[in-house]
């Protein structure tokens, strides 16, 4: 039997699934808790889970594996990666710094040059390698890669791709390429895309080298594949050259894992609900394939230029914090917390803690929160302040609260405190729903002590018995998904529900509608239906995934290894591969300029160039889709030619260019190219 491993690294575990390659079975399924500090430490362990189970088949049978990680999306929002030095290669600098444009290139270290094409890819001046030679030698040792972006790049590469050379030559150093990422328009975001992939490149490198050395010290072999945005499978060396394009891996993944559990389930027409720890991901698909986002992937505040499912993330999962506010009103994330009975296990003196500001009823927005010390993860710290926070946390976890009533109460602010967390310094512990659902005998992983003993420090701050709270907890995971559900179908409808509250009537209408006990007060009744079903993914979707579709009054399923949906996924998808190709009529001289992805060719007749695009594509596309690890690639090409009304009442066409858009299609190879 060949067999295929698929490891998902999420927010909070580490899934690993092993599948038979013909049938396409899961036949065993592991977890492990996700280690920030060395993604790969979690990875082996997951992977000695799942087949030190009885029956499991033997690491020689394992001929491919397939990876989603969180690591591109992560180092993105979280300001992590290379060192980048970015060449803007015929940018207007005057214009970049007037319009306030340049805080959009991600990276401060950037140089310009002369170069560049205008629209039909005629070079507007010579390439500047004198600067590029003079670059390269200045930022020895000081930055990790390069990234270069030349003014109309994507209508000709060759400065591009000269720039390329030079750098690399005499560098040493890897180079990303704007014509390598896009084809499309917009010399911003393709730069801001250039450098964002260019910092990447050295974690995944050494992502990829880690995954590589855990599978070979336990003798497993074959093609590692890594899960793109757009949910298809690329081989590990081409995602490390282009791991801007892993963005949204994870999201990606649980789509296409969903659709292979679910089989022909609502005749490919659902939503994918996928809850995690952290977040709460929502996808459509119809006919059986996932919309994508055709703005481009956003993760944190920047836009790409990535192709990538499109996917409505809301902060709201298992380890959501929960914190009441001011009046007694509850809050739920978007911040993830280590729940209560999970670090319990690991620091009893977390539950005698608890007890103390049980006797005492304490009444703070820090009640029942940790600071953690964080194993491994980044260590550089900042300032003197975050020395000594380290310093005590050495011996384990102190209560928030009774730092402050120890060192004043100017000395561990939420600001500081939530920075340090967010780089990963320290780690914050909090009563989150996994801990209401231990609080209420419903779920029984961790310490039940400690989730009752939080849940009782925080009740009797508005006045409610433990299990009341743990319940209120737990109604507002199922308003919160059940409203994200409708926002993100409103949306594909066409109106705005991105944003939760924007309008003070569309939430009011929309919460009203999806309330379990406040529908029918007042004067006016409502009510919210989704056309066609939710599948549900992930680990916590048994406790909550029910009330919440109940709500939208459509039906739910809740497929076998729904818990392991991303792993699933990250194994079972095919490689695809696209390419555009343009060809547009020359204004001046006559004939039509050919557009390629690595050049460009000039035609005296439009056929011919169509003719020629498709020979060059079709072999170029298929030797891509070969190196990006697929066996047997089928190819197709769609046309589609460019029009506009002339206008004034006439009929007539004007002929504006023609789009031709190559894709390669094909399952994984086991072998290593």
């Amino acid at each position: 039997m060949e067999v295929l491993l698929g490891i998902d690294t999420g927010g909070t575990y580490t899934d690993a699934v092993l599948v038979d390659h013909a049938a396409g079975r899961i036949l065993f399924a592991a977890k492990s808790l996700t280690t920030y500090d060395d993604l790969a430490r979690g990875i082996g362990l997951a992977v000695d889970a799942v087949l030190n189970q009885e029956g499991a088949p033997g690491p020689e049978s394992i001929t491919l594996t397939g990876l989603s990680t969180t690591l591109a999306t992560n180092a993105i929002v979280e300001g992590r990666g290379g060192r980048v030095c970015l060449v803007l290669v015929g940018y207007d600098q005057d214009l970049l710094d007037s319009y306030g444009l340049k805080r959009a290139l991600v990276v401060d270290d950037v140089i310009h040059l002369a170069g560049g094409h205008d629209s039909q890819g005629v070079e507007v001046h010579p390439l500047d390698e004198k600067g590029l030679r003079e670059t390269a030698f200045s930022r020895k040792g000081k930055v990790d890669a390069f990234g270069v972006s030349s003014y109309f790049g994507v209508r000709n590469p060759e400065h591009e791709t000269r720039a390329a050379a030079i750098l690399e030559e005499l560098s040493g150093l890897p180079v990303t390429c704007g014509h390598m990422l896009t084809s499309r328009l917009d010399s911003i975001r393709r730069a801001t895309t250039v450098a964002l992939n260019a910092g990447l490149i050295p974690l995944i490198r050494e992502l990829i080298g880690s995954v590589r050395d855990v599978l070979a010290q336990r003798g497993i072999g074959g093609q590692i594949m890594v899960v793109k945005g757009d949910g298809s499978l690329v081989e590990a060396s081409w995602a490390a050259k282009r791991p801007i394009e892993t963005i949204l891996s994870g999201p990606a993944a649980s789509v296409v894992g969903a659709r292979h559990l679910v089989g022909e389930e609502g005749n490919g027409n659902f939503w994918v609900m996928d809850m995690g720890g952290t977040t709460t991901d929502i996808a459509q698909l119809k006919g059986g394939q996932p919309r994508l986002n055709p703005k481009g992937a956003q993760v944190g505040p920047w836009r790409t230029m990535v192709e990538a499912v499109d996917i409505r993330t809301v902060g709201l999962g298992g380890d959501s914090r929960v914190e009441l506010k001011t009046g007694g009103e509850l809050s739920l994330g978007p911040e993830r917390v280590v729940p209560l009975c999970l670090a319990a296990l690991e620091h009893p003196n977390i539950i005698e803690e608890l007890k103390k500001q049980k006797r005492r009823k304490i009444r703070s927005s820090r009640a029942a929160v940790f600071l953690m010390p964080q194993g491994g993860g980044n260590r550089r710290t900042n300032s003197s302040w975050e020395d000594a926070l380290l310093a005590i946390l050495e011996k384990g976890p102190a209560a928030w609260e009774r730092l402050v009533e120890e060192n004043g109460p100017a000395s561990f602010l939420p600001g500081p405190v939530r920075q340090a967390a967010a780089r990963r310094l320290i780690g914050i512990c909090g009563f989150t729903p996994t801990d209401a659902l231990h609080a209420l005998g419903r779920l029984n992983l961790w310490s039940a002590e400690a989730a009752e003993t939080g849940a009782a420090v925080l009740a009797a701050q508005v006045g409610l018995k433990p299990k009341d709270l743990a319940r209120m907890v737990i109604e507002g995971v199922y308003a919160g998904g059940a409203e994200a559900l409708a926002r993100a179908a409103l949306a594909g409808e066409g109106l705005d529900g991105e944003e939760p509250g924007k309008g003070l009537i569309d939430s009011f209408l929309i919460r009203k509608a999806l309330s379990k006990n406040g529908n029918g007060k007042g004067d006016i009744s409502i009510s919210l239906t989704l056309n066609h079903p939710v599948v549900a993914i992930g680990a916590p979707v048994e406790a909550y995934g029910p009330a919440m579709v109940e709500r939208l009054r459509t039906r739910l399923v809740i497929p076998p290894r729904a818990e392991v949906a991303n792993a699933v996924g990250a194994v079972v998808g095919g490689v695809i591969i696209r390419c555009t190709a343009l060809i547009k009529p020359l204004e001046d001289q006559g004939g039509f300029r050919l557009h390629l992805p690595d050049k460009v060719l000039n035609f005296r007749d439009r056929e011919e160039a169509v003719v020629q695009a498709r020979k060059i594509m079709e072999a170029w596309i298929r030797e891509a889709a070969r190196k990006a690890g697929a066996e047997t690639p089928e190819v197709s090409l769609d046309r589609r030619d460019l029009q506009a009304p002339i206008g004034g009442g006439s009929e007539e066409m004007l002929y504006l260019g023609t789009e031709l858009v190559c894709t390669a299609v094909g399952r994984p190879s086991p072998v290593i190219k």
